[in-house]
């Protein structure tokens, strides 16, 4: 069931499914959206009650400007869970999701029972990285068609790119709905982010992450040891950035360990 709320004015779309007495928040990456996951809804509705955010600048969530910190969507999607009546919860975030899930974490630590980072960390951008991502918004201003086709394809596995062409052009399909101003305000919001290694360390929920051994975007050695440095447990799926699509049994599998266990 499509709902919303309202952040600074702005409109925050969420979607409800499942019958289960628990709570599972899904937020997705970065040129995603809700849709992203199917797979994991289908799988877990029985037992958790789910709420899948459409994040800030995306899906059918509007902008609050040209700068969505992480904070700033972590307290949109805070207000999800106060409209909902949720105190606590499970969340899987991918990419970007992740990095919101932290600062919800940060923030609101009490509302955290578990936390899954899929495909992502809790470290800020490398110098290196914010200065792709500040060629890539410049890049939004001019030619956004070309960049969103670019981005996407980047993230998936050299191997799998032919095996996955179908998802791909899917996935290319749904950035494309992303609106220039959610780029610009996400990527900005990115490259401002805090190293959140502390929260991931000593929070109290039980934390998991999942990783491809083949991500173009998170180098595995990084995050292995990262996940060693945070007593975090983690799984290395075999492929690239987009695990629900490229390794999804595998996904799954590893998601039911923690959260139907």
């Amino acid at each position: 069931m499509e709902n919303s709320i309202t952040f600074k004015k702005a409109k925050v779309t969420y979607f409800r499914y499942g019958t289960g007495k628990e709570n599972l928040v899904l937020l997705h990456g970065f040129l995603e959206n809700s849709s992203m996951w199917e797979l994991v809804i289908e799988e877990f509705s029985a037992r958790y009650n789910i709420i899948c955010v459409d994040l800030l600048g995306h899906g059918n969530s509007e902008c609050v400007g040209y700068v969505h910190t992480m904070e700033d969507i972590a307290a949109s999607v805070y207000e999800v869970l106060k409209a909902e009546n949720i105190n606590r919860a499970s969340f899987i975030g991918h990419s970007m999701g992740g990095y919101v899930a932290l600062a919800l974490a940060e923030q609101y630590p009490d509302c955290v029972g578990a936390l899954c980072l899929l495909n992502s960390t809790s470290q800020a951008d490398a110098e290196e990285r914010k200065q792709i991502r500040n060629r890539a918004i410049q890049m939004a201003k001019t030619n956004y068609s070309a960049l969103v086709s670019m981005s996407i394809q980047n993230l998936f596995a050299s191997e799998t790119n032919k095996q996955f062409q179908k998802e791909i052009e899917e996935c290319k399909k749904q950035a494309l709905a992303t609106q220039i101003q959610g780029y610009i305000a996400c990527s900005e919001g990115m490259k401002l982010r805090k190293n959140r290694e502390v929260v991931l360390k000593e929070g109290s929920f039980e934390k998991l992450i999942i990783t491809g051994e083949k991500d173009p975007v998170l180098a595995i050695d990084a995050i292995k040891s990262e996940a060693n440095r945070t007593n975090t447990s983690i799984v290395t799926l075999s492929k690239g950035h987009m695990s629900h699509i490229e390794n999804s049994k595998e996904l799954l599998s590893s998601l039911k360990d923690l959260y139907l266990n």
